[in-house]
């Protein structure tokens, strides 16, 4: 197979149109009609899993961040981005990027979020244009599939809301979020004992849902992380935030990415990179 058919596979289960605007996403280095045998995924492209990637001579990576983030003049050795480019052109290794894409998909990394909280009437956060349909399912399993039939011809959007099936104190849902993002610590807004039963939700740095998250009556907004002044935002208008970090929200994802990939190329080999971690440290 080709990266093209890599790359028609990624637009199938996580359209570029539910890309944000200001995003960079698709291929961003590489032949597509060059041959593919080996993809590894991962969160970003930084030194270790560009190396991981020379070293298990993988043909394409799938980066959920685009690389480079930030548009570049220069491209040299003077900087780790140059070097990371230079030693990826060097061997061939072609580069896709769903990013936001992959945030809003039909079991995009929002989605996966709130099935972990077990919410109940998952919808988007902000209703999109994109319709759902049953080729986005590519890929997973029979019962994740069967799960996700009732969104099929609905729109997608960006973040995710939804119910729990019975109010919680915040502090319990602190506890659970550590526990099923595997987060030694991690911070909060709001008190111990509010009450928690509607879910907003956005992977990430998207303190930007907190309005929106307001406005549809939420109780909690669930982001990877925020600013200062959205913690006071939040607690200004009685919302609660759990921030589990940008990491923890969103590297799972890239595991089962790595599987949806593999279930449709089964030829492929496939992994998801085993160097990366987060940069962020807890003491």
């Amino acid at each position: 197979m080709f990266v093209s058919d890599l790359m028609e596979f990624m637009g199938i289960i996580c359209p570029l149109e539910l890309a944000e605007d200001w995003d960079n996403v698709g291929l961003l280095l590489g032949d597509r009609n060059k041959q593919v045998k080996r993809v590894m995924t991962c969160l970003t492209i930084t030194r270790e899993t560009a190396a991981e990637a020379v070293r298990q001579k993988a043909d394409c990576i799938v980066s959920h961040h685009p690389f480079p983030f930030h548009p570049e003049k220069k491209w040299t050795t003077d900087t780790s981005g140059g070097r990371i480019l230079l030693t990826l052109l060097a061997d061939g290794i072609a580069v896709y990027s769903p990013h936001t894409g992959h945030d809003s998909a039909l079991f995009g990394i929002n989605r996966q979020l709130a099935e972990m909280l077990e919410l109940v009437d998952i919808i988007p956060l902000y209703p999109g244009t994109v319709r759902a349909t049953p080729e986005m399912l590519a890929g997973l399993d029979e019962t994740t599939r069967n799960d996700l039939d009732d969104d099929l011809e609905t729109e997608l959007g960006s973040g995710r809301t939804g119910r729990l099936a019975q109010p919680l104190p915040l502090i319990e849902l602190v506890h659970q979020v550590k526990e099923l993002l595997a987060v030694p610590r991690l911070q909060w807004v709001g008190t111990e004992e509010q009450q928690i039963q509607t879910v907003a939700i956005g992977c990430g740095a998207t303190d930007e849902f907190i309005g929106q998250a307001v406005r549809q009556n939420a109780d909690l907004l669930l982001v990877g992380e925020a600013r200062f002044h959205s913690y006071l935002e939040a607690r200004a208008n009685g919302l609660a935030l759990i921030l589990p970090g940008h990491f923890a929200t969103e590297w799972f994802a890239m595991k089962t990415l790595a599987k949806r990939i593999k279930n449709r190329f089964p030829e492929l080999d496939v992994w998801c990179a085993s160097s990366e971690t987060d940069p962020v440290q807890f003491a």
